[in-house]
């Protein structure tokens, strides 16, 4: 059984703070990647950026890398519910959180939000994809009113994401969330208009 690793979490207290964004890290990075946008993101939220819990090279992953689809969704199912139990264990319970991930921390979002949809206020969704398969979440997700919203986005250049899952992703997206969608001329990282508009959705949601 993995868990969430509470002593490797990096913290950025909001003011006031009763709002939480989840961050996630893409395969093979750890927690303090994303906790580097920190200081752009909105002063209202606090951050909590997460490590992942399987060792994965000289960083962290949450789920076994394919660059195909693979139905076999328990591992990261495994990885969201840690997530889940690290999120109820915490002393102070926010009043929404939103969730933030990067490449494969991007498909964590998607996952937590199918497994737990009345849990999320929002899903900023970066250079990733929706992992296939069927959960029972799915059908209370796709019917909330109104959906959760997400900004969900991609590069032209991104030759990490296959094309084939960043198609199919789009639809299944539509059809379950509030879906922001925006292109870049980018590579698999995060360019500056990109995180001008992460910043702009946050403080809209």
């Amino acid at each position: 059984m993995v868990h969430i690793d509470a002593d490797a979490v990096r913290w950025r207290e909001g003011d006031p703070g009763d709002e939480l964004l989840i961050v996630m890290h893409g395969l093979g990075s750890h927690e303090g990647d994303l906790f580097g946008l920190a200081p752009h993101l909105p002063a209202a939220l606090t951050i909590a950026s997460l490590r992942a819990p399987i060792p994965y090279g000289g960083g962290f992953a949450w789920f076994d890398f394919s660059p195909i689809d693979d139905d076999d969704h328990a591992l990261i199912d495994e990885s969201a519910r840690a997530v889940l139990a690290w999120l109820d264990g915490l002393e102070r319970h926010p009043s929404r959180v939103h969730l933030l991930g990067f490449s494969q921390g991007g498909a964590m979002a998607v996952q937590l939000a199918r497994l737990a949809p009345r849990r999320f206020a929002s899903v900023v969704h970066l250079a990733s994809f929706a992992p296939p398969g069927e959960l029972p979440g799915d059908a209370e997700l796709a019917a909330m009113q109104p959906r959760i919203p997400m900004l969900s986005t991609i590069g032209d250049l991104d030759q990490v994401i296959h094309p084939d899952k960043v198609e199919r992703s789009i639809p299944w997206l539509d059809a379950h969330f509030d879906v922001d969608r925006r292109t870049y001329h980018r590579a698999h990282a995060i360019v500056a208009e990109e995180l001008a508009d992460v910043v702009a959705f946050l403080e809209r949601v």
